[in-house]
């Protein structure tokens, strides 16, 4: 079945049925492979993307639930002005470990600061909550998430 996407700004055509989860459209057919896959059931937030501003699990979400919805993906977040915070963030704070977690770490945390500009440690603990990282690397994911708040300098 044929489906339009919005995916950072740009529209793609895309022919999948109708119940192919995104992250799957995301990474095997349009090759956007920073979108990770953790565990096809939403528990982890490693294939977490934006939909109209939301964070949303992409592992889950069906194309056929997506008609008008502006998806915004790894590739894309570093061009809104919270996106470039978080990831400058990121790097100032050296988050990543191994890495595979981030880009759903990163979106996470870019779909709370679009929501609440100066998030205090439980706004940030809940909305970050959905996401795992099996290096530990929280205390760091926090402080980078205050420092892309402008709350902490570093």
């Amino acid at each position: 079945m044929a489906h339009t996407l919005m995916i950072n700004g740009r529209e793609h055509q895309v022919d999948v049925d109708d119940d192919t989860p995104l992250l799957w459209v995301l990474r095997d057919v349009l090759g956007m492979t920073g979108t990770k896959f953790g565990c096809g059931m939403a528990l982890c937030g490693a294939c977490t993307v934006h939909m109209n501003g939301n964070a949303i699990r992409s592992c889950m979400m069906p194309v056929n639930a997506l008609a008008g919805a502006k998806i915004t993906t790894i590739e894309g977040v570093g061009d809104t002005e919270v996106g470039k915070r978080v990831q400058a963030a990121w790097l100032k704070h050296e988050v990543v470990q191994c890495g595979y977690c981030q880009s759903g770490q990163i979106m996470s945390a870019a779909a709370l600061l679009a929501s609440n500009g100066k998030p205090d440690d439980a706004a940030i603990d809940s909305a970050m909550s959905g996401n795992i990282c099996r290096c530990g690397t929280y205390v760091r994911i926090r402080e980078a998430i205050k420092t892309a708040s402008g709350q902490v300098e570093v």
